[in-house]
């Protein structure tokens, strides 16, 4: 069974830190894209990041560049989101996916080219 498995959700204070992990599970997606979504409630899903198969390109939403930082570890089939000057509008679900890397960086964006989806970590940032 191919899974993505989310972790490190939790409840935070408003400025602090926070690392998210995604660990692949029934194949390996050292090929894929890999990224993060988020949904608050009463809200559209957002993009997050994302980062290519190699590691070498990586994208961030607006409202988090500066903030978050996406690594992979190919090796151990893992994702991570690093979320430091944490917010409470960063209050979410968090999504880990992996998508086909064909797609170029203009396409990361879209959530229709990730294929896998993890089934999600609650993040609650308090103020």
């Amino acid at each position: 069974q191919v899974q993505l498995v989310e972790s490190g959700g939790g409840l935070v204070q408003a400025g602090g830190s926070l690392r998210l992990s995604c660990a692949g599970s029934g194949r390996t997606f050292s090929g894929y894209v890999r990224g993060w979504f988020r949904q608050a409630p009463g809200k559209e899903r957002e993009f997050v990041a994302a980062i290519s198969w190699s590691g070498s390109s990586t994208y961030y939403g607006d409202s988090v560049k500066g903030r978050f930082t996406i690594s992979r570890d190919n090796a151990k089939n893992t994702v991570y989101l690093q979320m430091n000057l944490l917010k409470p509008e960063d209050t979410a679900v968090y999504y880990c996916v992996a998508g086909a890397a064909h797609y170029d960086g203009s396409y990361y964006t879209d959530p229709s080219i990730y294929g896998y989806w993890g089934q999600g970590t609650q993040v609650t940032v308090s103020s």
